[in-house]
């Protein structure tokens, strides 16, 4: 086993992703390629990326995207007033802080706005998804101005506003536009409606490569709102269950990166929109860890190794390296026990793999769940 040295440190975003679960106990009218509802009761968002993007082209993802100062803004403060404010905004009591690996070198908190005032980073990064979600999807998580509390019950989206086209290019050109969007609607985000569910780090994979270090906030919907790709980022978008979407990915219908991949089998504990619901609104009091993957590169593919598994290190090395060896996936399987990896085959990258698996023996933290342990056959892709 080697670690090759590799030049250049990373350039580190911080950024926000929404992971949409809708119910679906009937038919959808507005979703015509989903008529019937799932096993699981529910299906998740899923938007495709242009060919044209740097960062995971031709990819099926959540909404999201990366933080801007216009999220923090001290602005937002007169839109939640005078029913909502610092320092939680109604959020309940904060979760508390686990230890971190890695510690970025190159990213601080107050990185995006160093305005010691603005808004703290549950809040921002809340702003964030929604923002994202109405640029990327043209869907609109916002809850009236009102002194009532936040429910506990599934969300519903706002229909979209009379020229979306319109809005959303302001908002794209300059994000402060979604403050005067919900200004003028007479609304605020609906960050209460958002759960805390994981962090992501991107891994080390080549050098120059974009990194962020992503929150993803899990949003239940009692129904799913209508779709409207912006056709710039996203040229398209589906709604489909953990298992469709897994059967997408078996067929190569669809791609997905490692997180996603990861998220999406997660997800598929869960038996009903309900169960997922009241599990998210246990749990969140519980934190969340922040996860780095290290790649393994092997003879015949790429392993993806997560905190816990056997061969994880936690060594600050691995922010600017990858390991390596030149052992086979099955031979390195066949030495280990104790997993938290995902495995790809005959893969350079996420889009060209012919084998993907998900192998997890270790417990969750922090009342979590973690996915079931997936194996796709190579001859099967």
């Amino acid at each position: 086993m080697s670690v090759p040295v590799r030049p250049g440190p990373s350039s580190w975003r911080r950024a926000a992703t929404l992971v949409l679960a809708a119910g679906w106990t009937r038919p959808v009218p507005s979703a015509p390629s989903r008529p019937q509802p799932p096993a699981e009761g529910f299906r998740v968002l899923l938007l495709q990326r242009s060919a044209s993007q740097g960062f995971l082209p031709r990819a099926h993802v959540f909404p999201g995207g990366v933080l801007e100062a216009a999220d923090r803004s001290t602005d937002w403060l007169r839109l939640f007033a005078p029913h909502h404010g610092p320092p939680r905004f109604g959020l309940g009591p904060a979760p508390p802080q686990r230890a971190a690996f890695p510690v970025l070198p190159n990213i601080q908190p107050g990185a995006v706005d160093e305005d010691a005032a603005a808004l703290p980073d549950d809040i921002a990064f809340r702003i964030c998804a929604i923002r994202e979600a109405f640029e990327e999807a043209g869907v609109l998580l916002l809850r009236p101005r009102s002194p009532r509390a936040p429910d506990q019950a599934p969300g519903c989206a706002l229909a979209p506003p009379p020229a979306l086209a319109d809005w959303r290019a302001r908002v794209r050109r300059d994000p402060r536009y979604f403050l005067s969007l919900c200004a003028q609607l007479d609304c605020t985000p609906d960050i209460w409606a958002l759960r805390h569910w994981s962090d992501w780090i991107t891994p080390f994979s080549r050098p120059g490569g974009r990194r962020f270090e992503t929150t993803f906030f899990l949003c239940c919907l009692s129904e799913p709102p209508p779709v409207f790709p912006d056709l710039v980022e996203v040229v398209g978008c589906q709604w489909s269950s953990p298992s469709e979407a897994i059967e997408s990915l078996t067929s190569k219908e669809i791609l997905l990166a490692p997180p996603q991949f990861y998220e999406i089998r997660r997800l598929g504990n869960f038996a009903s929109l309900s169960d997922l619901h009241k599990f998210s609104l246990d749990r969140e009091s519980e934190g969340t860890e922040r996860w780095m993957p290290i790649i393994l590169l092997t003879a015949d593919g790429r392993i993806h190794l997560l905190p816990g598994d056997e061969m994880y290190l936690e060594d600050s090395n691995f922010l600017e390296n990858c390991m390596s060896t030149e052992k086979r996936n099955e031979e390195i399987m066949n030495e280990g026990k104790k997993f938290h990896r995902i495995v790809l085959y005959n893969s350079h990258s996420y889009g060209d793999y012919t084998g993907y698996s998900i192998h997890v023996t270790v417990l969750p933290k922090y009342k979590h769940v973690y996915p079931k342990s997936f194996v796709v056959g190579k001859s099967h892709l």
